[in-house]
């Protein structure tokens, strides 16, 4: 199978646990007749910055129908800013890039911390907070998205030399790919509507912690615990019998015991393999570098 080739849509955003290194692993994952299916519908429940939804889309241009749900508000307001409002949205980033770039790192940081109250205070108009959560996430403490107990976007300013807050040719072709691009907000079982046989669904929810401290990337104020990675496989389960087929990516507890085997048993019914990935968006220095993930499928 030809591997991974260059494409021009990216993600806007910087996103805790990005799959852009992992597309030749997904790829692999995929059925072999993808290229030649049109009546496909393609479904990313949990799209977070979007990675394997641009790259898929431009990979099998086939695919004319493809539905994305997340339960950040933010970010799907901004994924449909992007799609409707892409001129609006250029300007209002133009505007902040060309105040924020000339300051001084002090100017600099009091104005990433007045924008940071604005955004959430939720009191801008949709294509404002738009701009907002690409310039916070351009400008923040190692491109995090973290909220507090009360759902308020708390991550520090970061010290980036000339960030590229305003990426005016690849917002252009995100939008020309949105356009065949479903996009709701909410739970991952919302996209349960579009499951049968012509669906296939890529799935990367919040990964379970691996110790007490991976889990500080919580983009959600419900976080995403145990319950919630088992009624993720009770959904697979409901999909899979519907006729769809779906990948799923997840963290493996083995980089930390090798005995755990909780994914292991969750999805013994279905297809796991582990695959090397590097991790560069964590608090703690010692813990990014290469991790093992494991890829969960019913695709044989």
């Amino acid at each position: 199978m030809k591997m991974l080739e260059n494409t021009s849509a990216k993600p806007f955003v910087k996103w805790v646990g990005g799959k852009t290194q992992l597309l030749n692993e997904v790829q692999r994952s995929l059925p072999e007749d993808l290229s030649g299916r049109n009546d496909l519908i393609y479904v990313e429940p949990f799209v977070g910055g979007g990675a394997v939804l641009f790259w898929i889309l431009q990979k099998y241009p086939n695919i004319n129908r493809a539905v994305i749900n997340d339960i950040n508000s933010e970010l799907i307001c901004t994924y449909r800013t992007i799609k409707n409002n892409l001129c609006g949205l250029i300007g209002e980033l133009k505007a902040l890039q060309s105040a924020y770039i000339p300051l001084g790192m002090e100017g600099r940081k009091q104005f990433y911390l007045q924008k940071r109250d604005m955004f959430n205070s939720k009191t801008s108009s949709e294509v404002q907070s738009s701009a907002l959560f690409i310039f916070l996430n351009r400008t923040c403490f190692n491109g995090l998205y973290r909220v507090n107990s009360n759902g308020e976007f708390n991550v520090p300013h970061g010290k980036y030399a000339n960030p590229l807050i305003c990426d005016e040719q690849n917002l252009e072709a995100v939008s020309s790919l949105l356009q065949k691009v479903e996009i709701l907000c909410g739970d991952f079982s919302l996209t349960g509507t579009f499951a049968g046989v012509n669906t296939l669904y890529y799935f990367d929810p919040p990964y379970k912690p691996l110790n007490e401290t991976s889990s500080f990337t919580s983009y959600a104020k419900g976080g995403f615990n145990d319950k919630e990675q088992i009624r993720l496989r009770d959904f697979c389960y409901k999909i899979a019998e519907s006729g769809s087929l779906f990948i799923a990516s997840n963290s493996d507890p083995q980089n930390y015991d090798p005995t755990a085997d909780f994914f292991d048993s969750l999805y013994d019914k279905f297809k796991i393999k582990r695959v090397l990935a590097s991790r560069m968006i964590n608090s703690n220095v010692e813990g990014r570098g290469k991790v093992s993930e494991i890829m969960i499928s019913n695709i044989y």
